[in-house]
């Protein structure tokens, strides 16, 4: 049944709206990196003196080509960890029927329940007793950690309710044992929701300021956000520049989800179904 042409119109109207609404700070992020220093009038209002010069300064100026590195190893190892072992945890939770199987998913759950800062300082002290802090690999460990628990429950629900057994069962009967059906059967068919999980936590780990800062403090590594708080000073902060290099950072985020935009919903929508 098709919808009316009011129905149609006021969908089109509320889709447009909100498009427009997430484009503005977008535009405004835009507008004010292209903008010399003396010229912070209202975002809204277009300048005239438009300068590219922000982008160059804010790449010489400060440790951003390094962190880019910094940060690229950090997310793409992270997420490569989370995938891997969340892919591997989350098949015999999927598959099994046990008891035992159900309370060990829930266990993961209550990783979504609990904030990150209440482990904040065990794990500072646990990174320092054994040599990491200041160390990219002390990230590592810990976004493999925080990020695990979203992972298992986004994976264990696609592989219940959108990969059926049938292929398994095939393979089994064939004479594969569990670890080639694990990796030549279901890896494939969680394509989608490996994707999505990949986007979710590669964003996370990208943006985030707050671990970076603790565990690399007094080292010489960083990441991008913390590249571009060098920016900021006690009592003035250089805007033009801070916005550049963040236009600058998005650039890699950006790619990495055009590379997977096609499983993002699906696999997302998969494995929030049940």
């Amino acid at each position: 049944m098709k919808p009316s042409r009011g129905v149609s119109v006021a969908t089109h109207t509320i889709s447009y709206g909100t498009t427009l609404v997430f484009l503005i700070p977008v535009y405004i992020l835009i507008n004010l990196s292209i903008r010399p220093a003396d010229d912070l009038t209202p975002a809204l209002i277009p300048s005239s003196r438009a300068t590219l010069d922000n982008f160059v300064n804010a790449w010489t100026q400060s440790s951003l080509p390094s962190a880019i590195v910094t940060s690229v190893i950090v997310t793409g190892v992270s997420c490569l960890t989370v995938v891997i072992l969340a892919t591997m945890a989350a098949y015999p939770l999927a598959r099994s029927t046990s008891r035992l199987s159900n309370r060990t998913f829930f266990v993961f759950l209550t990783g979504l329940l609990l904030p990150f800062q209440l482990a904040l300082l065990p794990l500072y002290m646990q990174m320092r007793d054994i040599g990491l802090l200041g160390s990219i690999w002390s990230l590592v460990i810990v976004y493999t950690g925080v990020q695990m628990p979203f992972s298992i429950f986004l994976i264990t629900t696609f592989l219940r309710s959108s990969v059926p057994l049938d292929f398994e069962e095939a393979a089994r009967i064939d004479g594969c044992g569990n670890i080639r059906v694990w990796w030549h059967v279901v890896v494939p068919m969680l394509r989608p929701v490996l994707g999505t999980c990949i986007i979710l936590n590669g964003v996370g780990i990208w943006n985030d300021f707050f671990t970076p800062l603790i565990y690399l403090a007094g080292s010489n590594q960083k990441t991008i956000p913390m590249a571009i708080f060098e920016f900021v000073g006690q009592y003035t902060a250089n805007w033009p520049l801070i916005f550049a290099g963040l236009i600058i950072s998005m650039v890699p985020i950006l790619v990495l989800y055009l590379v997977f935009q096609r499983y993002v919903i699906q696999g997302f929508a998969g494995g929030l179904k049940g």
